[in-house]
């Protein structure tokens, strides 16, 4: 039982039970590009089932086990069969709050990133779990509200961050005003303060500037973020005032954070497409920090040394998420974590 006198909506660093993962397969977006897809998902399962529990939802167990049999440890993966639409854990999966009773579990609406892409199946796999009892918690309907778990990032201390242009999307939230989903954030959430980020973006990305591309909470007040040093760059102003704003953002107590800048990722292109490559998007685990790396030697040892300053103790491993930015996401946008109790 946790020891709290007011729900929480705990940072990703505090103690985990897990992580899910929601398996691609051919009927996928992925289809063009299974063997590569699943390759990665192979490294990153192979990395959180060696530390904690591993979910994976999927509508092919069967399948997914053959893949995965010699290279994972079975002993900590949970297969569950589901149908899915794709495989954005961070965004279907529920979002956990901590109270004196135990894990709480909120199911929001999902709507394919403001009705970009279908969703009707990865909208009910929060509700499957529960059903199947391979989530433990109470589970609080939140389907009148559309909202993503990349889309939002808490210190577990009272601060919630997020970014207006994602919150604030018409096709999202659109009949609610700024001051309304604050409202409903700081209700929902029992935070103190909502920072809203107004400035940002990632060429390619399909999210509307989800935080967790972007900035990242990290323990003892630090922030994490993407800085471009490129003044020829598409993204340098929209960073550079990013970064501008995240200097004036205090704590509660109101100090100013500590800024750790992560490298910008040379342009990785695909047909001329610019792909949203980021060093932000990385998944924190219980003694470790799994980042994704886009084979630049240079750029990817650099965001390791950033991720060893804001995590110091913890080990960080790199994954090439190449293959999961072709379809605009990367390795945090794949994962959902679960604190302690919830998966068993």
């Amino acid at each position: 039982m946790v020891d709290i006198a007011t729900p929480i909506l705990p940072a990703e660093w505090t103690r985990q039970s897990g992580v899910q993962l929601t398996w691609p397969h051919a009927a996928t977006d992925w289809a063009y590009m299974l063997d590569e897809v699943q390759t990665c998902f192979l490294h990153i399962a192979r990395e959180i089932a060696a530390r904690e529990l591993l979910l994976i939802v999927t509508p092919e167990p069967e399948e997914v086990k053959r893949q995965i049999f010699d290279t994972v440890n079975m002993e900590n993966v949970r297969l569950v069969q589901c149908a899915t639409n794709d495989t954005w854990a961070r965004d279907h999966g529920a979002i956990t709050m901590l109270d004196a009773g135990g894990p709480v579990l909120l199911d929001f609406k999902f709507n394919g990133w403001g009705l970009k892409f279908a969703s009707d199946k990865d909208n009910l796999i929060t509700r499957r779990l529960m059903e199947a009892g391979v989530l433990h918690g109470k589970y609080v309907n939140c389907l009148g509200f559309v909202l993503e778990g990349g889309s939002i990032e808490s210190d577990g201390k009272g601060t919630l961050l997020t970014t207006s242009k994602c919150l604030l999307s018409s096709n999202r939230n659109g009949q609610l005003t700024q001051t309304e989903i604050e409202t409903y954030l700081r209700n929902t959430f029992h935070v103190r303060q909502v920072l809203w980020l107004e400035h940002g973006y990632l060429a390619g990305d399909d999210t509307d500037s989800h935080v967790d591309t972007l900035v990242r909470l990290c323990p003892n007040d630090t922030v994490a973020y993407v800085q471009c040093t490129d003044v020829a760059d598409e993204h340098y102003e929209a960073l550079r005032l990013m970064e501008e704003q995240l200097k004036m953002f205090r704590t509660l107590r109101g100090e100013p954070y500590r800024l750790l800048p992560l490298p910008m990722p040379d342009a990785v292109l695909e047909d001329g497409e610019r792909l949203p490559a980021t060093y932000a998007n990385f998944l924190i685990l219980n003694e470790a920090v799994l980042y994704p790396t886009y084979n630049q030697p240079d750029n990817d040892r650099r965001a390791a040394e950033v991720l060893r300053q804001a995590f110091p103790g913890y080990e960080i491993v790199g994954i090439d998420c190449r293959a999961l930015i072709c379809q605009h996401g990367s390795l945090h946008c794949v994962t959902m974590q679960y604190p302690a109790g919830i998966l068993q």
